[in-house]
């Protein structure tokens, strides 16, 4: 599953903290990258949230985003 998942973050962001260390103890494999360093990133956010820089937001290998996912939800995504 490496490489499926991409995470966009922010340092401050403690949802964010809290869905890595889940999908850590899961094993689920992910990119991070912090949309404050990354304006392209926090553009992309922007967009797949109506005009918010909301965190976490992932994307997946199909295209597809959940926005402040529950582990859960990123678990049926996955299909694991």
């Amino acid at each position: 599953m490496p490489g499926t998942v991409t995470m966009y973050s922010t340092t401050w962001c403690g949802y964010c903290r809290r869905l890595k260390s889940q999908m850590d103890r899961e094993g689920i494999a992910y990119t991070e990258i912090n949309i404050e360093q990354d304006p392209e990133s926090a553009a992309f956010v922007e967009k797949a949230n109506g005009g918010n820089q909301t965190v976490p937001t992932l994307l997946f290998e199909d295209g597809t985003t959940l926005t402040n996912p529950s582990l859960a939800q990123v678990k049926q995504k996955l299909g694991v």
